[in-house]
């Protein structure tokens, strides 16, 4: 008898989960706090939630500036641009958010510019000089100061085109610092010849030449004028010897002078002897005389030795 053919059993169906739905949605919530915890934190990050004081800079153009860029004070950032606008007389305005804390750096004497550089970002920033002034109010309105290095290119690529052609105006063939450069040169020629500086002062070695032959015989005029006066056998040993003849004269003189006081003396003294008084004063007056003529003589060897009087000239070739 055949066994009889069995059917073979269905595996069992897994266990189905337990609260999946009630997991899914906690792990939705808790994802969607995060999210949000997240982006509040982002939010304080950004200040958002900080007590802000609103400034308005007012510039010519908005190029370079974007919303959410930095306002620096002394490297610092302390302020951030939150819009840009366009105000009804034409001018721009870049409104800046300012924290409270930050906003103590500036005051109502603060400059603002805005720099724009051939390379990089445009940079907006705050000066403060004195920082004792009174604060900057909120919702002020200022005015910013622009430096764009790149407006600056043209006009310094004039300027360089300018100094060229002063330049090559300068030194072209003819133009006056060629001729001063010939001039130097011509100089420079004249101060290795013969006679140097000299030649060159004079404007020639020729000129030059001249007035050293003019020197030589002024020299050896010179010379033979001292040898005339000063040497031997000259005016001067001449008038010295006249010298010392004046002074034995003087002396002889003074002697006789001498002798008339005495008789003078003598002549007061005794007033009843006058014709013996009168008599020797005769004779010393006759001394006298004859010392005179001798000085008169002598006065005039030395005049016709020394001419005092006359002026004499040395006339140079």
């Amino acid at each position: 008898m055949a066994d009889p053919v069995t059917t073979p059993a269905a595996p069992a169906a897994p266990d189905e989960p337990k609260h999946v739905e009630a997991k899914a949605l906690i792990l939705l919530v808790a994802i969607g706090a995060l999210i949000a915890a997240f982006v509040l934190y982002v939010m304080y990050a950004r200040g958002v939630f900080e007590k802000t004081q609103t400034l308005t800079l007012v510039a010519d153009n908005s190029e370079g500036v974007i919303p959410g860029m930095d306002m620096t004070f002394a490297g610092f950032p302390i302020g951030r641009v939150r819009q840009v606008s366009l105000g009804a007389d034409g001018k721009v305005n870049i409104h800046v958010d300012i924290p409270r804390d930050d906003a103590r750096w500036l005051r109502t004497t603060s400059v603002f510019t805005l720099e724009s550089s051939v390379v990089g970002e445009t940079r907006l920033r705050a000066f403060s000089g004195i920082l004792t002034d009174p604060p900057l109010p909120d919702k002020a309105q200022r005015p910013v100061l622009r430096g764009d290095a790149s407006a600056e290119i043209p006009r310094l690529l004039a300027t360089a085109r300018t100094l060229l052609e002063n330049l090559s105006t300068l030194t072209q063939s003819g133009s006056s610092i060629d001729n001063t450069l010939a001039n130097v040169e011509t100089l420079s020629g004249r101060l290795t010849g013969k006679y140097g500086v000299l030649g060159t002062a004079l404007g020639g070695d020729a000129e030059a030449q001249k007035l050293l032959q003019t020197l030589q015989r002024v020299d050896s005029l010179l010379a033979k004028t001292d040898q005339r006066v000063f040497g031997k056998n000259g005016v001067m040993d001449d008038t010295q010897a006249a010298v010392r003849e004046l002074n034995g004269m003087l002396a002889d003189a003074r002697t006789t002078l001498q002798k008339v006081d005495a008789v003078l003396v003598e002549a007061q003294a005794v007033g009843a002897n006058a014709r013996v008084a009168t008599q020797d004063l005769g004779r010393l007056r006759g001394e006298v005389d004859a010392s005179l003529r001798k000085v008169n003589r002598l006065v005039d060897q030395i005049n016709r030795k020394w001419p005092f009087k006359s002026e004499s000239e040395i006339k140079l070739p």
